[in-house]
């Protein structure tokens, strides 16, 4: 996907080549990519995109999904996905570049990760769901072979309940992630790849090339 706007020729090449990696980059199937607006303030020059999760999925994809959500939801490494749920989930991806920095630093260009899921009541119980989506993400990066240094972040698991005349469901559960790393290259589309892949698991949509075998 392209970027939405035009890049002055004034800012640096790098830079340039950086924000259209990140709407060219080939995200999975169910993630949408566009451009938002960035923070003015961290870094001399700054872009951010937005990933929604689309759920306009096919037949075939809903009994996928359908069949994952059947299946134990103990959440461990390498093994479950949430089970899909109705509720919101999205990521933001920001890019800081600083010019003045790239010669006196293991690279000018900091990527800045959030996101925030509804998740299903038995999965958000479980104690390893931080962990297992940290290892999505350092998995997703290190399988897309990005040159990621100095990554770092927390997970955080919630639960609200809701009392009274308060509306909405009587319990509900987030997941959300902080996350930022410098890139050593420009070439961002394995760091967007990776990131649209942690947004899809925690939001539950059914692996990529699930194929529902026995259906008349």
């Amino acid at each position: 996907m392209r970027a939405e706007t035009e890049i002055p020729e004034t800012i640096p090449e790098n830079f340039r080549l950086a924000v259209r990696s990140m709407h060219e980059a080939p995200v999975r199937s169910g993630i949408t990519v566009t451009e938002i607006r960035p923070p003015r303030k961290l870094a001399p020059l700054s872009h951010a995109v937005g990933l929604e999760v689309d759920r306009g999925l096919s037949e075939d994809e809903l009994l996928a999904a359908a069949e994952q959500a059947a299946r134990p939801t103990a959440v461990t490494p390498g093994r479950a996905v949430p089970a899909p749920t109705d509720g919101d989930a999205f990521g933001r991806l920001i890019l800081l570049h600083d010019p003045r920095t790239e010669e006196h630093s293991g690279g000018a260009m900091r990527l800045v990760a959030y996101v925030q899921a509804d998740m299903d009541d038995a999965v958000a119980s479980d104690p390893l769901l931080p962990d297992v989506a940290w290892d999505w993400l350092t998995e997703g990066l290190a399988a897309g072979d990005a040159d990621v240094t100095d990554l770092g972040g927390t997970v955080t698991s919630t639960a609200s309940v809701r009392y009274g005349s308060i509306g909405g469901p009587p319990r509900a559960h987030q997941l959300e992630m902080r996350a930022s790393w410098t890139a050593g290259q420009p070439d961002l589309s394995a760091h967007v790849r990776a990131f649209s892949e942690v947004l899809a698991n925690v939001a539950g949509l059914p692996p990529e090339g699930v194929a529902v075998l026995g259906r008349n």
